[in-house]
């Protein structure tokens, strides 16, 4: 906050705003409560009956998100009017349950179907007077402290927390007259864009780096290192055409496969659980990356009596959820049905195998099953071919995709490094300028606040 206060020019004069949370302000700056300046969670009576059989836009729950809402759907309004929250153009819309609200899922909405819309009763909407700016506002709602005091009166248990209107209708905020609320809402709208625009490459940077990450593993495991080897076809469609001296087989013939399990149901029995046998789930392969090296579940005796042991080095993959993840077990673990193992015939390398079956992904996708939820099992996952060299070759395209992996995990380190800094800086002007911190008023549109990052 002190970097960007001394970035803008300071308001000449400040008082004590009589608000601990708030402190000084400046001087011709009003402290009101939000319930003065805007109606929570407007009347449905005020929307005209003649609308009734008209269509209207429909938002569930996780449509709502930061500065945006995602209008895929429409419902008619007589369907919709009882149970769901109303809203119309121009309201702010706010998510008031745990964590959308913590993720800043407030937005103000636009382009609604006749300019009405409806959705999940998880939203509290604000519907402004005169007195206030809908962008200012907004903006308000974004600040840490008023973030940080609504959080923390949330009422409710586990993940369903609730921000209570109450807190919402008297938070006391500072304003100033409606044109320098304009002013400072024209200012954030142009520097968070700047910002925004950043984090957006750095974001692109990261699929990108995702999918190099992908070509590169697929080319290394089907064509070798050596780009002047003789070729041949090698009669499967994901691997294409594959070096001569390299064997083409399924995956059963590759590895010996071996199904998880767990013979009781329901899996949550609580009976099973809390012992000292580590037991791997889709999620801890999925968290992995290379090597399983933590568990987030023990079974005791009667849990490991109804479950499959896997030894240490064991490849193993999800095969339900977290469809096709791949990780090496790190130690002796026990695992249910929804993970199979792999133990690598002689002269497989396990760590190659685990990248021909990161290359392999989209076949395993094409051969699951297509119901719910994707699933794979053992003969699905066995018929898949993939191409294999020598011992030697296998150990070598490791060691070179180790290197080029840990390569492009830095770029994105540093990309999510950038991301986040940039997140904070944008948090920290919205801030500053919507408490008074720093004056905006001579703003034109020329500041330059950030500049792209070198990665």
């Amino acid at each position: 906050m002190a970097e960007l206060v001394m970035k803008y020019q300071q308001y000449g004069e400040y008082k004590d705003s009589g608000v601990e949370w708030l402190g000084e302000i400046p001087t011709h700056w009003e402290v009101v409560p939000i319930k003065h300046l805007a109606i929570l969670n407007p009347k449905k009576s005020t929307l005209s009956q003649d609308l009734m059989s008209d269509e209207c836009s429909f938002v569930p729950m996780e449509k709502l998100k930061f500065n945006s809402l995602v209008l895929d759907e429409k419902k008619v309004i007589k369907d919709v009017y009882d149970g769901y929250t109303y809203f119309e153009n121009e309201d702010i819309l706010v998510a008031k349950v745990t964590p959308c609200f913590e993720n800043n899922n407030t937005t103000i909405a636009k382009d609604l179907i006749n300019g009405v819309g409806f959705g999940s009763s998880e939203i509290f909407v604000l519907r402004v007077n005169d007195k206030v700016n809908n962008r200012y506002l907004f903006y308000r709602l974004l600040e840490t402290i008023f973030i940080s005091v609504a959080t923390a009166a949330m009422t409710g248990a586990g993940g369903l927390r609730r921000v209570p209107a109450e807190t919402i209708n008297t938070y006391p905020i500072a304003v100033p007259d409606i044109n320098e609320q304009t002013q400072i809402a024209n200012f954030l709208d142009h520097e968070t864009a700047q910002i925004d625009t950043l984090i957006e490459k750095q974001q692109i940077l990261i699929q990108l780096l995702k999918e190099k990450r992908q070509a590169v593993i697929s080319h290394a495991v089907t064509k070798g290192l050596n780009p002047d080897a003789p070729m041949k076809d090698s009669g499967v469609e994901w691997l294409g055409e594959v070096p001569e001296h390299w064997n083409v087989k399924s995956y059963r013939h590759a590895s010996k496969i071996y199904r998880g399990k767990f013979g009781h149901r329901p899996r949550n029995d609580p009976a099973f659980y809390d012992g000292e046998y580590p037991f791997i789930q889709t999620g801890d392969v999925a968290r992995a990356g290379k090597i399983i090296a933590s568990y987030s579940q023990t079974l005791n005796e009667k849990g490991k009596s109804v479950s499959q042991l896997f030894p240490a080095g064991t490849l193993m993959m999800a095969i339900a959820a977290n469809i096709g993840d791949t990780a090496i077990l790190g130690f002796e673990a026990y695992a249910p049905d929804s993970v199979i193992g792999f133990k690598p015939y002689t002269g497989i390398d396990v760590e190659f195998l685990r990248y021909s079956f990161l290359a392999a992904l989209p076949a395993f996708e094409q051969t699951s099953t297509q119901s719910s939820q994707a699933n794979l099992n053992i003969d699905r996952v066995g018929t898949v071919k993939g191409a294999f060299p020598s011992h030697n070759e296998q150990e070598k395209i490791v060691i070179y995709l180790d290197s080029m992996l840990e390569h492009y995990r830095a770029i994105e380190v540093k990309a999510n490094e950038q991301i986040q800094l940039m997140r904070e800086r944008r948090t920290a002007l919205i801030s500053a300028a919507v408490t008074g911190k720093i004056d905006v008023r001579g703003w034109q549109g020329t500041n330059e606040l950030v500049k792209k990052p070198s990665i």
